[in-house]
């Protein structure tokens, strides 16, 4: 069992480690914070016990005391390995050249932002009184029914009309759609299942919900993927999610929009210019909206 978890855990180590260690000189501020006792050196640069740990616990999940010596040993030797590395790199000059500066420097941004996300969200966290009224919020605007739909799905206008015609004439929709549609669902038919209106194009949407069960389109519907026939088959109540099921996706938006506004209040403050188009137009390009919170939100 030792054996087999050093292999999970080692693999991946010396690259990340190697990564790691090129960090650019502007972290080297939080290196020199770091006072705890070296457990190696490399040409003079030590590895600390607290860059061991945090290492050796992004892997493991546990604290170094909880693994055996020859993991512990090993876990140090791919930190070596990967300062050995760096240091190579960044004496042949490699952490300046090509595409590895910026990087590194997207890296950094990225990191430096999770961890103030992190930090500004900590005391900050939804109140009960925030997430219920998100959640009835949520419930009032949430679909009250699901949709069993087909659909016949073609590359032009034209065409969906004259299969509109079709129908008018009296050729079943199953069978129109197993011989003319383009999507994979024609094998059943253009049977789609029951959908949801966040599962759909607003258009496909629209057109389904304006429909009485067995009605079809008379007018083709375009979306990005194309023109369709739409034809509603029935239709059935929808339940909101449950206050317990949709209470961390809730907190998580929450979360979300009161970084957003904190990011926007630091754009509004900073001092910012641009020259991207100058030169070229002849006056600056229009400042682009403020950036979203991050896509993942800070852990709690």
């Amino acid at each position: 069992m030792t054996m087999n978890l050093s292999r999970t855990l080692l693999l991946p180590a010396a690259l990340a480690v190697a990564l790691a260690a090129c960090q650019p000189k502007a972290s080297a501020p939080a290196a020199a914070a770091d006072t705890s006792a070296t457990v190696a050196t490399v040409n003079g640069q030590p590895i600390t016990r607290d860059f061991y740990e945090y290492y050796v616990k992004s892997l493991s999940g546990k604290p170094s005391a909880e693994l055996s010596a020859d993991i512990r040993g090993k876990l140090l030797d791919n930190m070596v390995h990967g300062e050995v590395i760096a240091q190579e790199a960044a004496k042949q000059g490699l952490d300046k050249s090509g595409d590895t500066p910026y990087i590194l420097e997207l890296s950094r941004l990225q990191l430096l932002g999770q961890a103030l996300g992190e930090h500004y969200l900590k005391d900050k966290k939804p109140t009960d009184a925030e997430v219920h009224a998100d959640y009835e919020a949520y419930v009032a605007a949430a679909p009250k029914l699901e949709y069993h739909a087909r659909h016949i799905l073609v590359a032009t206008e034209p065409f969906a009309e004259k299969l509109v015609q079709r129908l008018e004439h009296g050729e079943k929709f199953e069978d129109l759609a197993k011989a003319e549609s383009m999507d994979p669902s024609k094998s059943n038919g253009g049977d789609l299942s029951w959908i949801r209106p966040e599962q759909v194009p607003p258009e496909f949407m629209k057109a389904v919900a304006a429909l009485k069960p067995g009605e079809y389109s008379k007018t083709p519907v375009q979306t990005p993927f194309g023109w369709h026939i739409v034809q509603l088959v029935e239709t059935r109540p929808l339940a909101p999610q449950s206050f317990d099921d949709r209470k961390q996706r809730i907190e998580q938006e929450l979360e979300r929009k009161k970084f957003k506004d904190y990011v926007d209040e630091l754009m509004r403050s900073a001092k910012i210019t641009r020259t991207l188009d100058q030169g070229t137009t002849g006056s600056a390009a229009p400042a682009p909206a403020s950036p979203a919170a991050p896509a993942t939100p800070p852990k709690n």
